[in-house]
């Protein structure tokens, strides 16, 4: 495998003429991930839940770098009507862009369900970015060097699918349906590789997890998860500037291959500078990412244009 030890944000290649979206990027990785793609000439798109939120983001990045070329937009990936106008309205109004970085995530609140009626992790985390990533592709087709980041987790390798019970009304553990719907972003990610790789497209779809964090995205949590991470481990936990470098490098370094998984070097990839790393075997099982791909058409009545 190849290691990429030294690999900082300073390393970044100049980012000018090049529209990224990234999702979720109001805090945390997301917020982390724009200041970083700012500094070095990218226009951002922050694709937001809360648009006040996004406009104090905005408000802060500005206050660093006068003169970033930043836009807030309003989505909700856990709401479909959402995507679809938040797509919509990109189209509208002429932007193409060349990279998404699917980075927003929900961890383990309770039991949940969209606005469409599916389990909120697994809406929020995996449909709405399956969805998205779809009605965006024939735009990023066009871009410089395009590129769809898929933020996994490392806990995909404890995910199981529980296709019987999606919504989890037979059965809902918070940690392990998140643990499901990180596993779905792997398997989406890859197989996004293999058709794209296909059908000849200029596109690459890569993967990146952050290790552990200090994102607030435990907020949401409930129970042991929000007072193991959100408390107990917290010391252990790099910043995010540090947690979004695997995403970074996914989105910007020229070497960066379509299906590689790329997260960090250190130890337990908990923390350390950008690597490739390996995915779990059922990730990259061409029947689940059938059935998966299938299913996500259907609940999202999006198919791609590949």
């Amino acid at each position: 495998m190849t290691k990429h030890q030294a690999w900082s944000a300073e390393r970044i290649p100049d980012q000018a003429g090049r529209l990224f979206v990234v999702t979720g990027a109001n805090s945390g990785l997301g917020l982390a991930t724009a200041r970083a793609l700012a500094h070095r000439g990218g226009r951002v798109v922050l694709a937001v839940r809360d648009e006040a939120k996004g406009r104090r983001a905005v408000a802060e990045l500005t206050a660093e770098q006068p003169g970033a070329s930043l836009e807030v937009r309003r989505l909700d990936l856990a709401d479909l009507d959402s995507v679809r106008a938040f797509a919509e309205r990109l189209r509208s109004d002429g932007l193409r862009p060349d990279v998404l970085v699917n980075n927003a995530g929900v961890l383990a609140p309770p039991r949940t369900l969209s606005a469409q009626g599916h389990e909120l992790q697994f809406a929020a985390n995996h449909l709405g970015h399956f969805a998205l990533t779809g009605l965006l592709l024939d735009l990023l087709a066009g871009g410089t060097d395009p590129r769809v980041v898929t933020v996994s987790s490392a806990n995909h390798r404890q995910g199981r699918f529980h296709f019987d019970d999606l919504t989890g009304e037979r059965g809902y553990s918070p940690m392990g349906r998140y643990n499901q719907s990180k596993l779905a972003n792997a398997v989406f990610g890859r197989e996004l590789h293999r058709r794209l790789t296909v059908a000849g497209s200029p596109v690459r779809s890569l993967l990146a997890h952050p290790g552990y964090a200090a994102t607030g995205i435990q907020a949401g949590s409930v129970g042991p998860v929000k007072l193991l991470f959100g408390r107990l481990l917290l010391p252990l936990a790099q910043t995010p500037a540090r947690g979004a470098l695997p995403q970074l490098f996914a989105a910007t370094a020229p070497d960066a291959l379509g299906g590689q998984f790329i997260g960090p070097g250190g130890m337990g990839e908990l923390r350390g500078a950008p690597k490739v790393v390996r995915l779990a075997p059922r990730a990259t099982d061409a029947e689940t990412a059938r059935r998966l791909w299938e299913l996500s058409e259907r609940l999202t009545d999006v198919r791609f244009a590949l």
